[in-house]
């Protein structure tokens, strides 16, 4: 028992490795100006299609107080959360991931899932593979405890680029959308309901220890402002 009280108040990461991430909000025309200079800059991600982008759809956790969305709201520090990812509404790569924001860093901390275990999972049930795994093992801890369980969709396109020195990744996010349908996971025509003002996108750079000055003229426009928004907490708004 004691060992499973201290998985659950652990962060289920072994090397603790924590990025800087910054985010802006920024229009059409803003985001067309960046992604011209950065496709000379920096190769699209290999995992991107052939027109350099995919989808992304997440399944966020949350417990019967809001807990994840409320410590959004106020800032908690430090503070967690799990979700489900796919990609292109597909289930070749399906992927568990807890996400920890720590003092403006953060860290993540993954395992993949098959579909027969993502549905045990959704239905509230532990895979007999989770044995073996910390994160699967804390996310049905805190559904037993605390009622963690599957409350919103959210979706998105990304444009994805990578500059290997100083790990860093800069992503172009379009048309983010969220529902209530988690039955729809890999719906391909899943109804999403907008959460910002048509023309508006997200701008977020990854970085380890450093972010090259260069790249950092590239993006700077003057009229971007740092901003410390969550996708995840924009769409719980409409469903909370």
């Amino acid at each position: 028992m004691r060992e499973l009280e201290k998985l659950l108040h652990s962060d289920v990461s072994e090397d603790r490795h924590y990025r800087n991430e910054l985010k802006y909000v920024c229009s059409e025309g803003e985001l067309q100006l960046i992604l011209a200079r950065i496709r000379h800059i920096c190769p699209s991600d290999s995992h991107a299609s052939a027109t350099g982008t995919y989808s992304i759809r997440s399944i966020y956790f949350d417990d019967a107080q809001n807990r994840c969305f409320l410590e959004n709201e106020n800032g908690t520090d430090p503070r967690e959360k799990f979700r489900i990812r796919i990609y292109n509404a597909s289930d070749r790569r399906i992927t568990l991931e807890c996400k920890r924001k720590e003092h403006t860093m953060t860290n993540k901390v993954s395992c993949p899932l098959t579909k027969d275990q993502l549905t045990m999972i959704l239905n509230g049930s532990l895979p007999e593979s989770a044995v073996d795994s910390d994160l699967l093992r804390k996310l049905f801890l805190l559904h037993e405890q605390d009622n963690l369980k599957p409350n919103v969709i959210v979706a998105y396109e990304r444009t994805p680029f990578v500059y290997a020195p100083g790990n860093v990744r800069i992503t172009f996010d379009r048309n983010i959308g969220s529902t209530t349908n988690i039955s729809g996971f890999f719906d391909p025509y899943l109804p999403l309901r907008p959460v910002l003002p048509t023309g508006k996108h997200i701008l977020e750079v990854k970085y380890d220890a450093f972010l090259p000055d260069f790249l950092y003229e590239v993006m700077n426009l003057g009229s971007l402002t740092q901003t410390a928004f969550s996708k995840y907490y924009l769409c719980r708004k409409f469903t909370v």
